[in-house]
């Protein structure tokens, strides 16, 4: 890889959150003060586009998903032109960044630095509990917000103000940090599907289809604008374990209340 080359990686990388960390004479490692994780960059042997080896795991998981845009063979990822190689790092440094257990990291360090402000005697009360929440719930919709690429996991619209972080296992009945901000717990949804899904008026199957409370008659889905066919955009197995308890309840409530 010569000069220019390795620049364009460089680059590349600079405009999507990483750094350099090494280069050698064939490749360039890039990594990031935001996450953990690392990237090897190399031109493709047949000399056109570029090669990506990340670290194998849930990252790779994730970003294999997108198959149309990086072609993936193991933890390995090709791209063909530069702006495709952009993309990558991109979709790479938003996944690393939400996935477990970076966000819990970001939410201590956040309540510390917010509760250093208050007295010893205040941060003991009902106070420090509505900065741990307030801060927890912001630093999970950063990471949903990144996950789900800004846009909502049903309808991909990409309006921020429109959006919400919807918990499966909700806030308050977490038992740890890790669950609560956890980026698998819950789902990116536009303020109507947020509102049914809180309340357990819609769940979702196994494989992401949308099931509605009886309640919610054709005449209520007109008037929301939701059509046949709704699910999520996809579903990893990280989600299975909170959306399988949400349907739990979901059906408990309406077989309950039929």
């Amino acid at each position: 890889m010569n000069s220019f080359q390795k620049s364009l990686v460089i680059m590349a990388g600079y405009d999507n959150g990483w750094e350099v960390a090494s280069e050698g004479p064939d490749h360039v490692t890039l990594t990031s003060a935001h996450h953990r994780s690392t990237a090897r960059v190399q031109q493709a042997a047949s000399g056109i586009g570029w090669t990506v080896q990340l670290p194998t795991g849930r990252l790779t998981e994730e970003l294999a998903r997108i198959e149309d845009e990086f072609m993936a063979t193991g933890h390995t990822f090709q791209t063909s032109t530069e702006s495709a190689l952009g993309n990558l790092l991109d979709h790479a440094a938003r996944l690393a960044r939400t996935l477990p257990d970076l966000p819990r990291q970001n939410y201590e360090q956040a309540v510390a630095e917010e509760l250093f402000c208050l007295s010893h005697s205040t941060a003991l009360t009902q106070v420090e509990r509505l900065v741990r929440q307030r801060v927890g719930q912001n630093v999970y919709r950063d990471s949903l917000l990144d996950y789900w690429g800004g846009a909502c996991a049903v309808t991909g619209i990409a309006v921020p103000e429109l959006l919400r972080a919807s918990h499966a296992r909700a806030w308050s009945e977490c038992t740890t940090d890790a669950d609560r901000l956890n980026v698998f717990n819950g789902f990116l949804l536009v303020a109507y599907l947020d509102a049914l899904f809180d309340r357990h008026l819609m769940t979702f199957t196994a494989t992401g289809e949308a099931v509605f409370a009886p309640s919610i008659s054709q005449e209520v889905k007109l008037r929301l604008g939701i059509t046949e066919g709704l699910k999520l955009r996809w579903v990893s197995t990280g989600h299975e374990p909170f959306l399988s308890e949400h349907r739990g309840r979901f059906q408990a409530k309406h077989v309950t209340n039929a």
